[in-house]
Order: C-alpha cells, then sequence, then structure tokens
C-alpha cells in the first residue's frame, strides 16, 4: 500500500526485462491501456487505497501481464466484487486471454464465473481434484456426487424470496486430519462403507472427463435409467 501502481508494475519490469527506468514506465502504462483504466497517466501515480476495487484489480491484472507471461493464475479474481464489475473482469481475462494466446488457471468457488471464463474445469474437494472434464460435460453429465451436489446447490432460475436454498448437509474435513477414504463420504447422500474406507481412484468416464469416485459408474446407470423413465 505505500508504493504507488506505477511503481509496482515498473519494479516487476526492471527486475524481470531489464528496462531502464524510463522504458519501464512507458510499458507500464501500456499494460494499463490495455485494461482499459482510465486516465492512465494518472492512475500510475495513484497508490492502491485512492482506487475502487474494480480499478485495483485491473491494476492487479495490468502487473501480472506486463512482463508477457505464457500462463496466467487467477486467484479468485472476482471475490468482493459487484456483480457488474465482475462481468467486467471476466471480459476483461477473456479478451486478454485472445489477444496474447494466453492460457488461465482460473481459481474459483464461484460456478457462474467459471461457467463465463473456463474451457475445462478440474473440481476439488479437500485439496484434490474429483472430477475433470470440458465445462460443457461437466454442466450436462457431472458424475461425482460432490460435482452434483454443488451444481444443484445454485440459485434455480424463478426462484422466489423465502425459498429455502438447497445446501449440503455437514461441513469440509480438517485437511490436517483427512480420512482414509473419500473426503466428501460424510456428506455423500450415496456413501457406502467402501467410500470410508478407502480412496477412489481416478478413473476415465469418456474422453478428457475423469472422476475419483467408487460408485460413479452404478450412479450413472441410475441417472440414465431415471432419463429413460421421463
Amino acid at each position: 500500500p505505500v508504493y504507488t501502481v506505477g511503481q509496482q508494475i515498473i519494479e516487476g519490469l526492471r527486475r524481470h526485462e531489464g528496462l531502464s527506468r524510463q522504458a519501464a514506465r512507458d510499458r507500464a502504462l501500456e499494460a494499463l491501456r490495455q485494461v482499459r483504466i482510465p486516465s492512465p497517466e494518472r492512475r500510475l501515480d495513484a497508490y492502491p487505497h485512492e482506487m475502487s476495487g474494480g480499478m485495483r484489480q485491473r491494476a492487479m491484472i495490468a502487473l501480472a501481464l506486463s512482463c508477457n507471461p505464457q500462463l496466467l493464475l487467477a486467484d479468485e479474481p472476482t471475490t468482493a466484487l459487484d456483480a457488474t464489475v465482475q462481468i467486467q473482469i471476466l471480459i476483461l481475462l477473456r479478451e486478454q486471454q485472445k489477444q496474447r494466446g494466453l492460457s488461465i488457471v482460473f481459481v474459483t468457488h464461484d460456478i457462474g464465473a467459471a461457467v463465463e471464463i473456463a474451457d475445462r474445469v478440474a473440481v476439488m474437494y479437500a485439496g484434490r481434484i474429483v472430477e475433470e472434464a470440458s465445462m460443457s460435460e461437466i454442466l450436462r453429465h457431472p458424475r461425482h456426487p460432490y460435482t452434483q451436489v454443488l451444481l444443484g446447490s445454485r440459485p434455480k432460475e424463478g426462484l422466489k424470496k423465502g425459498d429455502a436454498l438447497h445446501c449440503i448437509p455437514g461441513a469440509p474435513p480438517d485437511l490436517a486430519r483427512l480420512p482414509p477414504g473419500c473426503a466428501f463420504a460424510e456428506r455423500c447422500p450415496h456413501r457406502r462403507p467402501v467410500c470410508e474406507q478407502s480412496l477412489p481412484p481416478t478413473e476415465s468416464v469418456a474422453e478428457r472427463h475423469a472422476v475419483s469416485c467408487h460408485r460413479w459408474r452404478e450412479l450413472a446407470i441410475d441417472a440414465n435409467a431415471q432419463a429413460l423413465a421421463v
């Protein structure tokens, strides 16, 4: 907080790119323009507390992209931002991705944000990937019980005031004392003794779709049978 936005970007450019102070300042100014920060010349000399949450996030993206990385790790980039600003940040990330040929690892607890930006998704529970597939495949055919209840907990269209939201019962496990079996077993509506006894292997459901669940095959058969009945 005691360094201006420009100082923080310039420091990285000088250290990693070996630029002169003036050349680094010019690059930093261009970085702010690329993320569409208004009055970039003035914002370059501004302190973080003088900027709104959305502008600070844009400045962080400018800082992260200033040295032209091939991979951007965006850890909860839309947290604590209002809905309108969240959408703006997601659009900005998508634009930068296309313009730069950039890969983005987007870490989020917001399913809606993941749907907007992700091509593929890895669903994690208690520090372990339990399902991985394309975003469209996860939405259409979620195979892990955690993925299913996670998607089911989203507010539905037409939700009215006073309607109860679906929630996942129980609480996440202590990461320092994980159980020997599936970490989700205690909260899983489909658990069996084997789920609590041994860690499920990661298996291929389809091309580029993997899941870690002892019961995914029989649950998939049940889901298909229900769909046919409807």
